[in-house]
């Protein structure tokens, strides 16, 4: 349980059970990833961005936010975006049955499906934090799990746009993930708004590298 915890900020414990941090080798770029949406104002914000800059990205999304706003998740996945599953509730997996897991997983993947019309390939738990019974749920129900290589750490109260950003593009290179959030619901208050002017950093530092953005295959 222990490499599983620790997996989400330890290459050497995400490596042990599997759960890739990165991109496949040989990628050409990084992914941005946005998880606990949609959110009303955050997730417009953010397409509104990555439309302007011309970048895809990757939205973990939430099924009982999807429920919410459908038609939301329908213009994140119209726009060209990658949808994925965080899932249905926002709830740290150790805590749960194994039963409650698979429920949680399947309300998740048909409310999402439904919403979007698409199928998500790619699976990414509350907290990054996954139990042996949520692992093998995911892959099992042909899921591909992917946590993160960079992150922002956008959730926290007490926090900038500029070290935000600054923490994302740390040392940054093609083949990293990048973890940043849509939503506030599970986290500071307004802490989207702070994300969408992180944004609009990190989007000028991957231009001045000259590094695009891919999702995830």
């Amino acid at each position: 349980m222990l490499r599983h915890a620790l997996a989400p900020v330890l290459q050497p414990a995400a490596d042990a059970v599997g759960i890739p941090r990165t991109l496949a080798a040989g990628s050409d770029g990084v992914a941005l990833t946005f998880d606990d949406g949609p959110h009303p104002e955050g997730t417009p914000a953010v397409l509104d961005l990555l439309a302007r800059a011309g970048y895809r990205a990757t939205f973990f999304l939430i099924g009982e936010q999807v429920e919410r706003r459908p038609e939301l998740a329908r213009e994140i996945s119209r726009q060209g975006h990658l949808v994925a599953v965080h899932g249905y509730r926002h709830r740290l997996q150790p805590r749960l049955s194994a039963n409650q897991l698979r429920a949680d997983l399947d309300r998740a993947l048909t409310t999402i499906q439904d919403a979007t019309g698409a199928s998500p390939e790619h699976h990414r738990p509350p907290y990054g934090v996954y139990s042996p019974a949520g692992l093998r749920l995911a892959t099992g129900s042909g899921l591909k799990p992917l946590l993160w290589s960079r992150w922002g750490k956008d959730w926290r109260r007490f926090t900038t746009p500029g070290r935000i950003a600054a923490r994302a593009t740390r040392n940054l290179g093609p083949g990293d993930v990048i973890l940043l959030h849509d939503a506030d619901f599970y986290s500071a208050r307004n802490s989207h708004q702070r994300t969408v002017d992180a944004l609009r950093l990190i989007i000028a530092e991957l231009e001045r590298l000259e590094i695009g953005t891919v999702v995830p295959s």
